[in-house]
């Protein structure tokens, strides 16, 4: 054994990335305050032990089959999600003024949701552009005059933050259909409580296990009958699917049976689960299927994965599904843009959180400039997710960027654009050394009819790639633990 090596300080020699917010230090050697006790612990345990605990985190996620899928990779089959043993940490003042941020963000798209599949008045007073809306791939005519019960649309949401060089968090994107991660965070969380048990005690972290409690309790509350929570189910496409693992992680963790769509049934526009005492009443499904799947009688008629009935059940408000149908209108990145109008006209109240500036191809303007400057933006399709469908302008080759206008100008309402934001890094295990790396941040809001619970922290997603940009899992990307510090570690 190197006793020198294990004796290193593990940021001995740490460097961070010029023009970014570093997580954990100001400038070299000088630790930013609630970084400083993390810094102080990993360094007395040595670059040497380090790597020593990093091979048993990657062992522990390997025997526990924390994986994924990658449809498109060649090499096929799941892998174990890369994880980072160097936590992210964010300082509790700091996570206060997010959570406020989340909160008011959650609420005027819940508003945003009911008004278009209602009386559509952002639309009348043309707050936001009618046609981005009806023309978005994730409107659905078919729930216009659906209230979905309990009055929520959006019981699950992800939003997706960065930080930009100066220190501030801003929204990067919205999702709100079927966000997916949290299973590794609760899973990040457990493994570093076993690595790391000292590191962890003496920080003072702001506990996660809560979630899946309180997704059974807001899930719960808008159900149509008392005792929705005993008829709550996690419906799954499968084992086959990309994020099965979180499904059947979460259905164990809340306490709940894991159902396939011909494990259900409906009659008498009632949803009933198969079981061996016969069958059983079904008042809430956290549904992890797409809308076109769910349901073959009112959506893709070849669907095998969904339910007959499904959604007459639903408009007649006999069934809960998390999240509501149609709430893909709300993920469209053309749509984006608006919430901060969003928050003004339902809400009488300015954005706590800022987001990017963003450029909307289907507008002639904004077009133009896109198209005038694709080597200095970051074009994203609207309704692609994962990394998938993006050109990164600086970085791009002068074919991919005569390709990419060639696609904005033939299908304009498909793209965005947005100026290329210096994510901030994070100290990352490189093999051998610690070095920077780029990370955003994926909270968890949970709404029920009492209001929204924010988790603490939430998935940190890291570049692990030196020089990248692309933290998605699908493109080479990790994890973090995310650990929001109590008040007392900042006195």
């Amino acid at each position: 054994m190197d006793t020198s090596s294990s004796a290193q300080p593990l940021f001995e020699g740490y460097q961070p990335l010029p023009g970014t917010w570093d997580e954990y230090f100001e400038k070299p050697g000088q630790p930013r305050g609630e970084a400083r006790r993390v810094i102080e612990l990993l360094d007395d345990l040595g670059a040497g032990e380090f790597r020593v605990r990093q091979r048993l985190a990657d062992a522990t996620f390997l025997r526990g089959g924390i994986t994924f899928s990658v449809y498109s990779d060649r090499r096929g089959g799941e892998r174990i999600f890369p994880f980072d043993l160097i936590p992210r940490v964010v300082a509790a003042a700091r996570w206060q003024r997010v959570e406020a941020g989340l909160k008011q963000r959650i609420q005027a798209l819940n508003a945003f949701l009911s008004d278009v599949y209602g009386d559509q008045r952002i639309l009348e007073e043309d707050v936001v552009p009618r046609d981005l809306v009806l023309g978005a791939k994730g409107y659905v005519e078919a729930m216009r005059g659906v209230r979905p019960p309990g009055g929520v649309h959006v019981h699950i949401a992800g939003i997706d933050l960065i930080r930009d060089p100066e220190g501030e968090f801003l929204v990067l994107e919205d999702n709100v259909r079927t966000p997916s991660g949290v299973s590794y965070v609760l899973e990040n969380r457990t493994v570093m409580k076993k690595v790391f048990p000292r590191v962890f005690s003496k920080s003072l972290v702001s506990s996660v296990e809560e979630y899946p409690l309180r997704l059974v309790e807001a899930l719960a509350s808008v159900g149509p009958a008392p005792d929705s929570e005993e008829g709550t189910v996690v419906l799954t496409p499968g084992p086959l699917n990309s994020a099965y693992f979180e499904h059947s992680f979460l259905a164990r963790r809340m306490g709940v049976p894991l159902v396939e769509g011909r494990d259900l049934f409906v009659d008498q526009d009632r949803v009933y689960a198969r079981t061996t005492l016969g069958p059983k009443r079904i008042d809430v499904i956290y549904r992890r299927i797409d809308d076109g799947f769910l349901d073959p009688e009112a959506f893709r008629k070849d669907s095998v994965l969904g339910v007959p009935g499904l959604v007459r059940a639903y408009a007649k408000g006999n069934v809960a599904l998390a999240n509501a149908i149609g709430n893909g209108v709300a993920d469209d990145k053309g749509i984006y843009p608006f919430v901060p109008d969003m928050i003004r006209f339902y809400l009488s109240e300015e954005p706590l959180l800022g987001q990017v500036p963003t450029y909307v191809c289907a507008r002639e303007e904004d077009r133009k400039f896109v198209v005038d400057h694709v080597d200095q933006l970051v074009i994203k399709a609207v309704d692609e997710a994962g990394g998938y469908g993006m050109l990164i302008g600086p970085q791009a080759s002068r074919r991919e960027r005569a390709d990419f206008r060639a696609r904005i100008l033939a299908n304009p309402r498909t793209y965005i654009a947005q100026p290329r934001i210096e994510l901030s890094t994070c100290p990352t295990w490189a093999s051998k050394t610690v070095s920077p790396r780029r990370v955003d941040l994926r909270p968890y809001i949970l709404t029920g009819t009492q209001g929204s619970w924010v988790l603490p922290g939430g998935l940190t997603r890291v570049a692990l790639v030196e020089g990248s940009y692309v933290v998605n899992s699908s493109q080479g990307g990790g994890s973090k633990d995310t650990w929001v510090l109590q008040e007392e570690e900042e006195a």
